[in-house]
């Protein structure tokens, strides 16, 4: 199972808020398509944010998990409401769950895999959705 690290604010509105389109300059690789993934609150903020509501301070932590459905380019940043961003990629996600504990763990750039403890830490939580 891999893993994304996002930045808070931007992780916590995916578990926790409606935000169910990642914006990244990138396509999202083939081998991800329909993927289960853990997602990981990065450890440093995304400052220019302005993201309000609970559970947007844990940094460095797994903190839900999600089905990435698909992904498409838009220009405008319209097609995706309020979350998506124009000149992006928006990776969209399905199918999300926050884990009632946040488990900690250290991210990377791009996808990345976590050591099973941590990934075992995360499926052993009672709300995951089935995988």
């Amino acid at each position: 199972m891999r893993a994304l690290t996002i930045r808070q604010p931007w992780a916590g509105a995916i578990v926790h808020q409606t935000k169910r389109v990642e914006n990244r300059t990138w396509k999202l690789p083939a081998a991800h398509h329909e993927a289960r993934i853990l997602i990981h609150a990065g450890a440093q903020p995304d400052k220019n944010a302005e993201v309000n509501g609970p559970h947007l301070d844990v940094y460095s932590a797994i903190i839900g998990v999600a089905t990435v459905t698909g992904y498409h380019w838009s220009d405008d940043g319209l097609c995706c409401g309020p979350w998506g961003f124009e000149n992006a990629y928006h990776w969209t996600l399905g199918d999300v769950a926050a884990l009632p504990e946040p488990v900690p763990a250290k991210g990377a750039l791009g996808f990345w895999t976590p050591s099973d403890d941590i990934v075992n830490a995360a499926l052993r939580q009672d709300t995951v959705v089935a995988w």
